[in-house]
């Protein structure tokens, strides 16, 4: 789908709260940029300011995923994934980890999920990502060094292929719409490309 990391936040979002606080579902523009910017249960942690939402939103609905839900003092907006791609309620919660929180393994993905679904047991998520791997929804990430437990990223957004490859949020500038991301070395080698990196982008969204 190749949705932009902002779009996929928003995407997350709605569908999160949707679950989670039905009572403030559907959501408005500031209510949906709390839940972008919370410091808890996502990664990365990020700034979007009100003209990243709104443009995330008018792209998301270009593509059939959102649209406004009320024209009132305090517009409202509501995701149509169940129209734009029916999914059980095991494979939504699964997705809306993924989009929220990044690549997971099948243990985080039963316990950070629990809120919108409870899966019985470890094998019903395994389940749960194949169907999700047959739909091209979900991919199984290669296992970096030492790493011990394969890994599921979401096939929704333009971020899984910078993560497939290894790449590893390490800072997100004020107002910026996409993680920086940097290739791992070893070491202090590996510090030095980081800090580097990050100072690269920095400078290029200070400079005129």
């Amino acid at each position: 789908m190749n949705l932009s990391a902002a779009e996929t936040r928003v995407l997350g979002c709605l569908l999160e709260k949707q679950r989670t606080t039905p009572d403030m579902y559907p959501l408005t523009l500031n209510g949906l940029r709390l839940a972008c910017n919370q410091s808890t249960n996502r990664d990365p942690v990020v700034e979007y300011d009100d003209a990243t939402i709104r443009d995330a939103l008018h792209h998301l609905e270009r593509r059939g995923f959102t649209r406004l839900a009320s024209r009132s003092r305090a517009p409202k907006y509501r995701h149509l994934l169940a129209e734009a791609l029916p999914m059980a309620a095991d494979e939504h919660a699964v997705m809306c980890v993924l989009m929220l929180r990044g690549p997971q393994t099948p243990g985080e993905l039963k316990q950070r999920a629990e809120r919108m679904h409870a899966f019985a047991e470890l094998g019903a998520v395994h389940e749960t990502l194949e169907r999700l791997i047959e739909r091209g929804l979900a991919a199984c990430l290669e296992r970096r060094p030492g790493q011990k437990e394969d890994r599921y990223a979401q096939q929704l957004g333009e971020d899984t292929a910078e993560e497939s490859h290894a790449g590893t949020p390490v800072l997100v500038p004020p107002h910026a719409g996409t993680p920086v991301l940097v290739p791992p070395v070893d070491g202090l080698e590996e510090r030095v490309a980081r800090l580097e990196h990050a100072i690269a982008e920095l400078r290029a969204i200070v400079q005129p």
